[in-house]
């Protein structure tokens, strides 16, 4: 097969690829991830399922695309929001990730449900979601660990009892961080999705009014409880209020 064929055949396979990722995204946004069917992406297509099949063996599979997908966009978004906050002190840099994060959730509502929202029923994702998962929490390991190279963290009090707990996800996480800067950085990465997902599913309804300007006060509380107490690059001392 000439090289023209070749690419010909592999435009059109993620054009069709492309095609069933959109029609599955607009059946989650009007049915929900339980309700996905192959079945009924392929009917909506006019495709035979057995054509579909080709590209995604079973519904699973186009979950885990979708997941994956998801996840790459929320982790995209996070990381170009740093991208142009990345000559600022931790604690904005902190605040920019969080808010790409919370403006990603608000623009995709149904992605992010289907990520951080309630597990599929049937449904494992594989390891294969991991990497890209993992973008977010990366990007906030990194500002810390910058951070702790730099100016120096203020390390969070740790229970004695959590200590081995920290320990150990210290060496899995950041074994280049202290096990209290760690176990912080983990508690904070679920109460910045829980804040998220709060807002997202209507929880804050006749209780939070302002909510860009509580979210920022929060995940800068969220960044001085992991021990970033410096505001602007370069100069040291307060609190991590949200300034520079």
């Amino acid at each position: 097969m000439s090289s023209t064929a070749h690419g010909a055949r592999a435009r059109a396979r993620a054009e069709v690829t492309a095609a069933i990722k959109d029609e599955a995204r607009r059946q989650l946004a009007a049915e929900g991830a339980a309700e996905l069917s192959l079945r009924a992406v392929a009917r909506a297509l006019g495709m035979a399922s057995s054509a579909l099949y080709r590209y995604f063996p079973s519904r699973d599979d186009l979950l885990t695309a979708l997941i994956i997908d998801a996840y790459d966009s929320l982790g995209e978004a996070a990381e170009a929001a740093h991208g142009a906050e990345a000559e600022a002190g931790p604690v904005q840099r902190w605040i920019v990730v969080c808010e790409a994060v919370r403006a990603w959730a608000l623009a995709h509502p149904h992605e992010y449900t289907l990520i951080y929202g309630s597990p599929v029923p049937g449904y494992t994702a594989p390891a294969d979601t991991v990497p890209a998962a993992s973008r977010v929490g990366l990007l906030l390991i990194g500002i810390t660990r910058d951070a702790h190279q730099g100016l120096g963290l203020a390390k969070p009090r740790l229970p004695a009892e959590l200590r081995p707990e920290a320990v150990r996800m210290a060496a899995d996480l950041a074994p280049d961080l202290p096990p209290e800067v760690v176990a912080a950085l983990v508690a904070a990465w679920a109460q910045l999705f829980g804040l998220v997902g709060f807002e997202l599913f209507g929880h804050f309804h006749r209780i939070v009014e302002d909510r860009e300007a509580f979210f920022r006060h929060a995940v800068a509380q969220l960044a001085h409880g992991v021990g970033l107490v410096y505001p602007q690059k370069g100069r040291p001392g307060g609190a991590a209020t949200g300034e520079g």
